[in-house]
């Protein structure tokens, strides 16, 4: 799972009814010999055993390289030809089964998802009473929306002159404490997790308040605005002090115009917001976001109070499919590692009948 690692070290066996192909330098051919069959050398390059003198072997700093030295000097266990074989047959069915269960399980989830999607869309832009009076939004991609609902771009919705805030210049951001601070600097891998006490840079107390216009508080939205654009996550209560990063962007909501919560569900959920920002991103000559196209988002806007209700009533509905799909995100691990185990043990010699 090391980063870097997870497109090393993956084998595919050429097959006789393959057309001839040539090799890129990225990739490392295993020619067999008399002693070695090639099904079962793929099955070893699976395993948990060369896997690891291999990632041992590794080199680089941010990617990781494999040099043709370690794979010829790795050790192997080697079982006469016909058991090789017969090892190979018996992992190519075993697996093949494996992985259909898997792949069973997450097409459970592929349809869990797309449920929780609708939902989520039906909730944002209809409301949760069938009953209700509808209006026309004025917005052709929208449609009917709940006659006492507003649209609203999201400029109108925050906090005025410090809503909407981009990180500070990278210029600005050199030179940093190799050291904890007790001032942190928050940036993509928090707004992505979602999880901000990870991370280790840090600024000085001074820098701190120089950017004080850039920090984050309780409360507040940050989204990603490079790479990864449009995650979007809220700032928890007790965070140690920071700034968001130039990678993020800091919404702060205008509590009595919108809930941070129903905010988060349009930025980081609804499909017709996550649609605008695929669009904006097309459209873009070099693809980010800024404040610019952020606040210019649509929002719908239902009273402050049946914010707070829809986001209740969701969380309701929601529960049960998140709990589902935690279960079946769980069996797929273990089927996982099952499936890695099976392969370890029966190149190793641990599966004696191989049936």
């Amino acid at each position: 799972d090391s980063e870097g690692w997870d497109d090393i070290g993956i084998p595919a066996l050429v097959t006789e009814d393959m057309p001839d192909v040539l090799c890129g330098y990225h990739l490392s051919v295993f020619e067999p010999g008399a002693e070695l069959d090639g099904g079962f050398l793929a099955w070893l390059c699976r395993s948990e055993p060369l896997n690891d003198q291999f990632k041992l072997a590794a080199n680089g700093v941010t990617r990781f390289g494999l040099g043709q030295y370690p794979m010829k000097n790795a050790f192997i266990a080697l079982p006469p030809v016909d058991t090789q074989q017969r090892i190979a047959r018996f992992l190519d069915e075993k697996t093949a089964r494996i992985d259909g269960l898997i792949e069973k399980k997450r097409a459970l989830l592929d349809r869990l998802a797309e449920k929780r999607q609708a939902l989520i869309t039906r909730a944002v832009t209809k409301g949760l009473n069938p009953d209700a009076p509808m209006k026309p939004s004025g917005i052709d991609w929208l449609g009917d929306i709940p006659a006492h609902w507003e649209v609203r771009q999201l400029r109108r919705l925050v906090e005025d002159g410090i809503g909407l805030q981009m990180g500070p210049f990278g210029g600005m951001l050199t030179n940093l404490p190799d050291y904890e601070t007790g001032f942190k600097l928050y940036g993509q891998e928090n707004t992505i997790s979602g999880d901000f006490s990870r991370g280790s840079r840090w600024v000085e107390e001074e820098r701190y308040e120089e950017l004080k216009r850039y920090e984050l508080l309780p409360g507040d939205l940050v989204i990603t605005r490079k790479g990864s654009l449009g995650n979007c996550r809220r700032v928890p209560e007790k965070i140690l002090p920071g700034i968001a990063d130039s990678d993020t962007i800091r919404i702060r909501p205008n509590k009595l115009r919108l809930m941070p919560a129903w905010a988060l569900t349009l930025l980081h959920e609804a499909q017709f917001v996550s649609e605008q920002i695929t669009a904006e991103r097309r459209g873009a000559i070099l693809s980010g976001l800024n404040t610019t196209v952020v606040g210019s988002l649509i929002f719908t806007v239902p009273p402050l109070a049946e914010q707070g209700e829809l986001m209740d009533s969701l969380d309701a509905i929601l529960s049960p499919i998140g709990a589902i799909a935690e279960r079946l995100r769980k069996t797929i691990d273990k089927l996982v590692e099952y499936r890695a185990a099976i392969i370890t043990a029966a190149v190793t010699g641990k599966i004696t009948r191989l049936q």
